[in-house]
């Protein structure tokens, strides 16, 4: 996979400033007001950033969070994780490995098979529908 690099006035080239506050900057949209959080069709979840393919719907479940949820990503090449102190807990954020991308967060406590929680900004995502 080729990364991609690009300086944070090209990325506020691509995207509106609510997008770039989420993916570049580390930002978060509230609960239950991003386009996906109920979405329950079948399809592909992509990076909005750089189109790479990130999760699954089979792989969406409903958190009661109001933030689409997945219990696993397509690959596990396809993100990264860092520990994030911030607001004075310790959480895990996920990163689009092609892009960098600030998608959200991973947590323990999710469904069977993994018991994974990957808790994503909808503003990250592009849907892609399936038939």
């Amino acid at each position: 996979m080729e990364k991609i690099f690009k300086s944070d006035e090209e990325w506020k080239k691509e995207l509106n400033e609510f997008q770039f506050q989420v993916t570049r900057k580390k930002g978060t949209e509230r609960a239950f007001t991003g386009e996906y959080w109920n979405n329950h069709e079948n399809g592909i979840y992509k990076c909005l950033c750089c189109g790479e393919e990130l999760f699954d719907s089979t792989t969406k479940f409903e958190s009661g969070t109001g933030w689409p949820s997945f219990f696993s990503a397509i690959a596990k090449d396809k993100i990264e994780t860092e520990v994030d102190s911030s607001l004075f807990m310790k959480r895990v954020e996920v990163h689009c490995k092609k892009c960098n991308a600030h998608l959200g967060h991973v947590f323990d406590d999710g469904p069977k098979p993994t018991g994974m929680r990957y808790c994503i900004n909808s503003i990250s995502l592009k849907f892609e529908k399936r038939d």
